[in-house]
């Protein structure tokens, strides 16, 4: 069982491991080295490895250089892989958590206690990343770590567990896989991988204020039931929530390109298409009369969370709101929705 270190100190090196490195570094401090014959020796008798740049990256300080606050050696790999800023989220799935991983454990004399129930859990904080010293070392969860997908460290969510973090200043918002411990410092959060801290925008920063979520089991099954539900353009109608409703009147619903389903049983004008754009879902219903209960419920938040409506699905009723003009809106959104509600929106693009 690798013992819990701190995830600026040598994460996941094992006694084996950190004796072949001392023995490494033992042999290169004694055995001359010879530089390949078609490199040049540059000035000093020093060699260069030459490095790629990807221009759509942050410039930063290489690792190792002395410069850029990184922790002994840790910061950028040498060759990051092309449209890192593509990479999807992580593929959430419901599945056993570690026994070994989530025991309590004890860094720097302060115990740990791992959650192990299915309690909500969300946190705001200080969020860092962690890079090439630790590429390809084992992480607590024993998978090998590599900085290019997207996961992160926390001290106590558990192992397997799947987290949403929204970056405060920037407002994106990451889906990553809790494989690891850390980090263990009293003002930070998590540890994010090197995309993951990429695409909430403060790679170059080192840190950021970030909003920590774990997704629980039903959020998984939402999510996984949203990317399996079909994607035809639905028939939909919009009611605006702003409109007094008399007792026994009847409301005459106004044809737009918002949302919410036809129902079957009421004549209604002939519907326009969705409008693209990114939008919150707010829930998911079997009845209609639900979902309809949702939307009222949250009608006071409308100004920020867009127009509320609803969406059929197969057999389920889909609480929208939106359209954003971007992800970065629509998380700001989620973000500044109250915990009261209950709600933890998921970003979607239609």
């Amino acid at each position: 069982m690798r013992a819990p270190v701190d995830t600026f100190a040598m994460r996941g090196l094992n006694v084996a491991t950190l004796l072949a490195v001392l023995l490494t570094l033992a042999a290169c401090g004694t055995t001359p080295q010879k530089p390949p014959a078609n490199v040049p020796m540059p000035p000093g008798g020093k060699v260069k490895s030459p490095v790629r740049q990807d221009p759509t990256l942050p410039a930063l300080p290489a690792a190792g250089s002395g410069r850029g606050g990184y922790y002994k050696g840790d910061g950028p790999g040498d060759n990051p892989p092309a449209n890192l800023r593509d990479v999807p989220d992580a593929e959430v799935r419901n599945e056993p958590y570690s026994t070994r991983s989530n025991r309590p454990y004890v860094v720097f004399g302060k115990t740990y206690t791992p959650i192990t129930d299915n309690e909500p859990f969300k946190q705001t904080g200080t969020g860092t990343w962690y890079g090439k010293k630790f590429h390809g070392q084992r992480t607590s969860s024993g998978e090998i770590y590599d900085m290019y997908k997207m996961t992160a460290a926390h001290p106590t969510l558990p192992i397997p567990s799947y987290a949403r973090v929204t970056s405060i200043d920037s407002g994106e918002q990451v889906i990553v896989r809790i494989n690891d411990r850390g980090p263990f410092h009293a003002t930070r959060v998590i540890d994010v991988s090197y995309t993951a801290a990429l695409k909430l925008g403060f790679l170059g920063k080192g840190s950021h204020q970030v909003v920590v979520e774990r997704l629980l089991p039903a959020d998984i099954d939402a999510i996984l039931a949203a990317r399996a539900a079909p994607k035809p353009v639905p028939s939909v109608v919009a009611i605006s929530i702003d409109t007094p409703v008399e007792t026994g009147a009847v409301v005459q619903p106004e044809v737009s390109t918002q949302m919410l389903p036809v129902d079957a049983t009421v004549a209604m004008p002939a519907p326009a298409a969705l409008a693209s754009g990114f939008y919150l879902q707010l829930g998911a219903y079997s009845r209609a009369d639900n979902a309809e209960m949702g939307r009222s419920r949250l009608a006071p938040y409308a100004a920020a969370l867009g127009t509320l409506g609803v969406v059929q699905a197969g057999n389920l009723f889909r609480l929208y709101g939106g359209p954003f003009s971007s992800r970065a809106e629509a998380a700001r959104a989620a973000a500044n929705l109250p915990e009261s509600t209950g709600i933890k929106p998921i970003v979607i693009q239609r």
